[in-house]
Order: structure tokens, then C-alpha cells, then sequence
């Protein structure tokens, strides 16, 4: 007689003296203990012998669950497997499964930190707005709803740290999938722009001669550390992205040749081109560097954060603007619109278009010359930079007296 939801329910706690059995079909039925607890089983042979495998208790597991997961296991056995084997094998599956953690942190090791410059700042958004949320969940069963919700919850308050999310996200899902970490790939369809209503606006801001006059000013004037007075006075003539600032070693710096070398480790093309960048010291961008050797540390490095000997930290140039926007408010009663480390680039660039030729231009700033320019112009243009910078100086210095 098969078994149904009333026989199950009218039996299920109900003590008896002895152990019972009750059979249905294909080998599926149930064992019923004296204490009244009931267990779906499967009895087949394999290989010969007699063999008996639990699926689950009642109620926890229905009865429709439980014929399923029969046909599941039988359908294998068709196939030569042990059903056994394969009821372990998912739970082992289950039991290593990674964690949302540990795929990102065994993809962060794998390819983040050798490929991606800024992989500290990713580490940093991950451990403080993924990990509580997802991080001990495994990675394959976290929903595309799981995901949007944490990202759309970000988009809104920061669509910056969103969007950094979402793309090395994606990046360590597609790298688990590859890796037959994870079996699918919630994230791949998800944009940025249209999933997640985020707007890139490429920054604009470039300081006018009269705000440069004034930032000069507040760096002579102010009380900001004298090495972070030379680190935003190179940034603004050299151009540079800060990050080669402030990881530039003073071995990089030959006062005999007269050239600064960034090494490709170092710069964001690096890796790409496989060259470092040459830039040229000149006479008065000698005097400041030579300044900030005087005034580092025992180590290395050219700028290190206060009483190390460690290079100065990322997010170290960040306050340094602020604080001379904040000494111009006080001293010079003046509200200088915001503007940040990187716009001293855009301002050094838009004048180097006045000054020197367009690639010469592109070739201080560290970008790669068009096309098949760049590969087949291997000359340095070290003199026509060194001409371009000193007429930069010149004009700053015309500026600011």
C-alpha cells in the first residue's frame, strides 16, 4: 500500500513497541523508530549487494520532497553511481564551499594585488561594506537579489565605493566560475550606469592663475608640514599622479643625469608597457627635492608618513587640500571652490598646452602616445620636457610673486 500525507501524519510521534518499516515503490519507503520518529529511506542494490540510504525526517522533509529526491537518486544509480556517494559528495560540497571571504581573498591574492594599484583601497571597501554583509555566506548561493540589495543600498550614499564594488565583484565572480570555484555568475549582466543609476561626470576642475596664486601662498604661509608643502608643489609642476610621489624611492632620483625614474611598478602604464616613465630634474625642482631628502627618514623612501619609514600612505594626500582651502577661509577670508590632489594634475596639464607641443604634453604626464606613435617613437623627449617644465616654473613663479 503506498504511502500518503494522512498515513504519515496519523503516525509521525506516535509511540509503538517495536522499530517498523513500510514500503511503496522503487525501493522507497520509511522506517518508523518506537518513539514514532519517521525516516524516508531508499533501499537499492549495487554492485550486488543490498543497500539502504536515509533521505530525510518527516516532517522536515514532505513526502512529494522526498519521492523526488528518489527519482533524483535512482536516476543515478541508473548512470553506475553509488547514491551513497553522491549524498556525500553534496555535503562535502556544501561543507567547503567558500565563503563570499574567502573567494574574494584567494582572488585578491591571486590576481587583485599583482594587477590593480589601487588593490589596498578595494580590500579596504570590501572588508567594511561586503564582509558584514555577505562575507560568511557561500558564494555560489548568494542570490542576484542578495547582491543588488547591498549594491543599490551603496549607490545611493556612495555610487563611487559602488561602482568599485560592483566591478571587482564581478571581476572575483567570473575568476570563481573559471576556477570551478562557483557555478554561476549572478553579476554578469549587471552596469553600473544602468542597473544601478550611477553617473560617471568626468572631472573638470583646473585651477585659474589667480586660485594658484592663492594656493601658492597658503603652502608658503600655512603651518601644513614643510614635506607636504614640497609634495603638493611637485604634484603641481611635475604633473605626476601623486601615487608616484609618494611611493618614489630617493634612489629613483639621479642628480647627475639630472632625471627622475618612476619605475613600471610605480606608474599606472607600467605594466602595460613593460618602460619606466623618465622625467627631467631641473635647477629649481632640484632644490626641492634635495629639500625633501633632507627632511625624510632613515628609509628609503622620499616621502613617509610621520615617524616611519614607510612611504606616505594613500590617503595622506587627501586632507592636504582641505587644509589650504581651510587657511584661505580664515586668512584670506576667501571660499575656494572644492578642488583635490589630482585636479593639481589637470591644472599642470592645461598649461602645458600653452608651453610645449600636445604629445610633448601627454609624455610628461605619463599617458602613451596614439596608435602606432607610441610604438614605433621610442625617443625619451627629455630635453623638450626639461624646456616645457622650466617655462612652467617660470610662469609659476611669475604668479605668485
Amino acid at each position: 500500500m503506498a504511502i500518503s500525507d494522512a498515513w504519515l501524519k496519523a503516525n509521525n510521534g506516535k509511540p509503538r513497541s517495536t522499530r517498523e518499516e513500510k514500503s511503496d515503490r522503487d525501493g522507497f519507503g520509511v522506517r518508523v523508530t518506537p518513539k514514532g520518529k519517521i525516516t524516508f529511506q531508499l533501499r537499492f542494490r549495487y554492485d550486488g549487494r543490498p543497500c539502504r540510504l536515509d533521505l530525510g525526517t518527516y516532517p522536515l522533509m514532505s513526502l512529494k520532497d522526498a519521492r523526488a529526491e528518489t527519482q533524483r537518486l535512482r536516476s543515478q544509480l541508473e548512470q553506475g553511481h553509488d547514491p551513497r556517494v553522491v549524498k556525500q559528495l553534496e555535503k562535502q560540497a556544501i561543507l567547503q564551499a567558500d565563503s563570499v571571504e574567502s573567494l574574494f581573498r584567494q582572488w585578491y591574492e591571486a590576481y587583485c594585488k599583482g594587477n590593480k594599484k589601487g588593490h589596498h583601497e578595494i580590500l579596504r571597501s570590501f572588508e567594511i561594506h561586503v564582509f558584514p554583509r555577505v562575507g560568511k555566506l557561500p558564494a555560489g548561493k548568494v542570490t542576484l537579489h542578495e547582491w543588488l540589495a547591498l549594491l543599490e543600498g551603496q549607490a545611493k550614499a556612495r555610487p563611487g565605493i559602488a561602482e568599485r564594488i560592483l566591478v571587482n565583484a564581478k571581476q572575483m565572480l567570473k575568476w570563481g566560475v573559471k576556477r570551478r570555484l562557483i557555478p554561476s555568475h549572478p553579476l554578469s549582466e549587471i552596469n553600473a550606469k544602468e542597473d544601478l543609476q550611477i553617473k560617471k561626470i568626468v572631472g573638470s576642475r583646473s585651477l585659474s592663475d589667480d586660485e594658484i596664486k592663492l594656493v601658492w601662498k597658503a603652502m608658503e604661509q600655512s603651518r601644513m608640514a614643510t614635506k607636504n608643502k614640497i609634495f603638493l608643489k611637485l604634484c603641481l609642476i611635475y604633473g605626476c599622479r601623486n601615487s608616484e610621489l609618494r611611493l618614489s624611492e630617493k634612489s629613483h632620483f639621479d642628480f647627475a643625469k639630472k632625471i627622475w625614474t618612476v619605475p613600471t611598478e610605480n606608474h599606472k602604464l607600467g605594466k602595460a608597457s613593460g618602460k619606466p616613465l623618465l622625467r627631467p630634474i631641473t635647477p629649481d625642482i632640484e632644490a626641492l627635492i634635495k629639500q625633501a631628502v633632507a627632511l625624510s627618514a632613515e628609509g628609503k623612501f622620499l616621502f613617509t608618513n610621520s615617524g616611519t619609514t614607510k612611504p606616505m600612505g594613500a590617503g595622506a594626500p587627501l586632507q592636504l587640500p582641505y587644509n589650504i582651502m581651510q587657511w584661505l577661509r580664515r586668512h584670506e577670508k576667501y571660499e575656494m571652490q572644492h578642488w583635490s590632489v589630482h585636479d593639481l594634475r589637470k591644472t599642470a596639464r592645461t598649461n602645458f598646452s600653452t608651453l610645449t607641443e600636445p604629445h610633448i604634453a601627454e609624455i610628461m604626464l605619463g599617458h602613451k602616445l596614439p596608435g602606432s606613435w607610441q610604438v614605433y617613437d621610442q625617443y625619451d623627449y627629455l630635453s623638450e620636457q626639461k624646456d616645457a617644465y622650466s617655462a612652467w616654473w617660470q610662469r609659476l613663479i611669475a604668479l605668485t610673486l
